[in-house]
Order: C-alpha cells, then sequence, then structure tokens
C-alpha cells in the first residue's frame, strides 16, 4: 500500500469512526437534541477535528442516511440474486424492506425521515451518493417488474408502467409496515404485524399476476 492509499485509508477509517459515534448519540438523543460536541466526546475526538470531517451535524445525518440506504440496496441485491422470476424478486424484495424494519430500526427510522429532513438537499459528495443509492435500490424493483412482465409472471396490463407501479409497491408496503410499527401489538384484536405484512405481500403479488 501506497503512501497516498494509507492516507486515504486513515482518513476513512476516521470518518466511519465519528459515524459510528454519530449513530449512538443520534439514536439515543435523537438529532434536534444532539450537539457537534457529544458527537466528539463520543469519538473521543476534539471538536476541532470533528469539523475537518464533517462541516456540521446536518452533514453527519446525511452520512448515516447514506449507511442506511447503502443497507438497504445491498440487501434488495441479495434478495433478487435467490431467484429468477421477476414476481418472486419483487416478493423478496418486499420481504427484505420489512426484514430491514425489523433488524435494523435505526437505519430504517433515518430513512423514513429523510424525505422532511431539510438539510437533505445541501449539496456534498454524500448528498449526491445518497440520491446514486436511492436509484440503484428503485432501479432493481424496476427491472424486476420489467422483467416479471418479460417471463409472464406478471401481467403486462397490469404493469403497464413498471417505474409508477414500484413506487407504488414501495409506499403500499411502507405505509403497512409503519401501520404495524412499535406498539400496536398491544391493541386489542390487533394481528401479529408480520401476518399483516405477509398478507400484504401475497395481495400485490396477486394483484399484478396475469
Amino acid at each position: 500500500m501506497s503512501l497516498d492509499q494509507r492516507r486515504e485509508q486513515e482518513k476513512q477509517d476516521r470518518r466511519d469512526s465519528i459515524l459510528n459515534a454519530a449513530e449512538q448519540v443520534f439514536f439515543a438523543k435523537g438529532f434536534e437534541k444532539s450537539s457537534m460536541n457529544d458527537i466528539a466526546r463520543t469519538a473521543q475526538l476534539s471538536r476541532a477535528l470533528l469539523y475537518v470531517y464533517f462541516k456540521d451535524k446536518a452533514a453527519i445525518m446525511r452520512g448515516l442516511m447514506l449507511r442506511a440506504a447503502q443497507a438497504i440496496r445491498n440487501r434488495f441485491a441479495a434478495a433478487i440474486e435467490q431467484v429468477d422470476q421477476g414476481v418472486e424478486q419483487i416478493n423478496r424484495i418486499g420481504q427484505a424492506y420489512y426484514r430491514f424494519s425489523i433488524e435494523e430500526p435505526d437505519y430504517f427510522d433515518v430513512l423514513t425521515q429523510a424525505s422532511t429532513f431539510e438539510h437533505l438537499a445541501d449539496e456534498d459528495e454524500q448528498s449526491a451518493a445518497l440520491r446514486t443509492c436511492s436509484i440503484e435500490a428503485m432501479d432493481m424493483m424496476v427491472e424486476a417488474l420489467r422483467k416479471g412482465v418479460a417471463d409472464g409472471s406478471l401481467s403486462s396490463d397490469r404493469v403497464a408502467d413498471p417505474v409508477m407501479t414500484a413506487f407504488y409497491l414501495r409506499g403500499a408496503l411502507h405505509g403497512v409496515i409503519m401501520q404495524c410499527g412499535k406498539g400496536t401489538e398491544m391493541e386489542t384484536g390487533h394481528p401479529d404485524p408480520e401476518a399483516v405484512v405477509t398478507y400484504t405481500l401475497q395481495m400485490l403479488m396477486q394483484s399484478m399476476r396475469p
């Protein structure tokens, strides 16, 4: 490894350690109640050095949003590798999205809040990477829908516009997951959240079959 490569690796390692510290702080206290001092203290860095890597706590939050987006994109990629038919790829993507909400709830919450995060549009390397990552995840859904129409597992009439269908599917499943969120299992007569999500996926898949 050359000197330049070593320096770049050290820089990336330091950024990762700051983001790791920010996760502890933000997830425990919330973004608004957290400060750069909190993050610097948790990362065991000086406040001045923290600003060398991130200009403010909003930039750090965008870094966490990027981590979350990369995590869900990677889950989608792994899901579609397991099956060949387009309809099954879409089903596996839906399952992966639900498992993400259960297994990485803090990241799921970060992505859910991204649409209302006022500093998301601030231009930097992270915001650009976040947009690219989000597009890649959506493209996987669109391509799975196109594959399903091509292989006959999905109806060409019911999936006439794969892009529109992908947005509809994501919104529908996200809404159900939110409805089945924390605390709802305590409501009288409320069904098991996983059963609701499984039923939702079955209904969505059935609505698109030939």
